[in-house]
């Protein structure tokens, strides 16, 4: 494996100057565990299997207990020294129901046991839904383990990228765990939708077909690309906005909810930072990065998006068998994720929604020969989506007000 030369963060970055900066170290409160390396589905933009990288055929398929008890070890050390209240640990893969109940059971309690009586664990599965089943619904009621599940949208739409295999679409087997998880006696284990965008589809038929199973949240992802590998359907021609245009038409129909409407932490985290608050997600903002990724062999890693970028983009040369947590905080690649928006590119600099952009989600922004010290790939959509939702909130609060925006 070779790492390209030259790159920001990791042999550009002045570690030390950054560390002497006189703000405190935010300790990691996202843990995404991966339990198991391999997937029974074959998405089409999976950035794990579908990328460049090809280190996952090294990992072991599924994470041993031996390995899985020292990783709680490492988060509840980490715990002890930082008093989180709360962290977030997610079982993620590859699927990670393929690890089997015995090894999630077994993670989950070792976890809760060995922190601090002061730390709580939110333990959320990461799943494409196709293997939900009694044993699991069982598994998350009893340990308190919420479920997050992946749809894309209407059975054309999913199917044509979240295929299993052999060809065939996954949405009638997602379709029908959703349906048992929408019940009264599943919903409390519900933890919500994740969607990738396809601009090729109709925004709200696929919107509408999200809320028909009314979620408690919904995370509407951009594909993971960057300006080496351009996501699908985004120009290089900076006047054209397909993600913007698609995702404002969401936006619309999300504000002019007449009720309560679902938790979208993207466009909260807009609208939030329009009015002068924070960021409630990473991917738009600029906030802090706060999470740690941990493969199957208990290598620690920096987020596994980054595997869109190059071959060994994510990886640390440290593991949970050897080094800390806080070893993990003084790497290149999170300290310059800590730095969130505080060191954007000199385009972001000037930018007149800098502030509430960010600089866009921190894989987006890799160019070959540069590394990430650049905008997001995303711009273009990001300034139009930005400057959408503001027009929007301005008129709503000047009709509010009675005066003209």
């Amino acid at each position: 494996m070779t790492r390209p030369a030259g790159r920001w963060p990791d042999e550009l970055l002045d570690v030390t100057a950054a560390a002497a900066v006189p703000e405190p170290v935010l300790p990691f409160r996202e843990f995404v565990v991966k339990v198991h390396s391999r997937c029974n589905l074959a998405c089409t933009y999976c950035y794990v299997y579908e990328a460049g990288d090809r280190l996952w055929q090294t990992q072991p398929h599924t994470m041993t207990p031996a390995t899985a008890e020292q990783v709680c070890r490492r988060i509840a050390e980490h715990a002890e020294r930082h008093r989180p209240g709360s962290l977030r640990v997610v079982l993620h893969g590859g699927e990670p129901l393929l690890a089997g109940v015995p090894l999630l059971r077994g993670l989950t309690r070792t976890l809760r046991a060995l922190l601090p009586a002061d730390t709580r664990a939110d333990v959320v599965v990461q799943t494409n839904g196709t293997l939900l089943d009694d044993d699991v619904l069982r598994l998350c009621h009893e340990d308190d383990i919420r479920v997050a599940v992946s749809l894309d949208g209407t059975p054309q739409v999913h199917d044509r990228a979240r295929r299993d295999r052999a060809g065939r679409g996954s949405h009638a087997r997602v379709d029908a765990a959703l349906r048992r998880l929408t019940t009264p006696e599943h919903r409390a284990v519900w933890a919500g939708l994740l969607c990738t965008v396809d601009v090729a589809a109709d925004p709200l038929a696929v919107y509408e077909h999200l809320l028909s199973y009314d979620p408690p949240t919904l995370r509407l992802l951009l594909p993971l690309g960057n300006w080496t590998h351009r996501p699908p359907q985004r120009p290089e021609d900076e006047s054209r906005t397909p993600y913007a245009q698609w995702l404002g038409a969401v936006f619309d129909r999300w504000y002019r909810s007449p009720g309560p409407p679902v938790r979208i932490a993207f466009f909260e985290s807009i609208l939030d930072l329009l009015l002068g608050g924070v960021t409630r997600t990473e991917t738009i903002g600029g906030a802090p990065s706060q999470l740690a990724v941990v493969d199957t062999d208990g290598a620690l890693t920096l987020s596994d998006q980054l595997k869109s970028a190059f071959e060994g983009a994510d990886r640390t040369g440290l593991d949970v068998h050897r080094h800390s947590f806080d070893t993990l905080l003084a790497h290149p690649g999170v300290v310059a994720r800590r730095l969130g928006g505080k060191a954007p590119a000199a385009r972001c600099r000037d930018c007149p929604v800098g502030a509430v952009c960010g600089g866009g989600h921190f894989p987006h922004r890799y160019r070959a020969g540069h590394g990430y010290l650049n905008p997001s790939v995303y711009c273009p959509d990001l300034l139009a989506l930005i400057r959408h939702v503001a027009a929007v909130v301005r008129a709503d609060l000047a009709a509010r007000a009675g005066t003209r925006p």
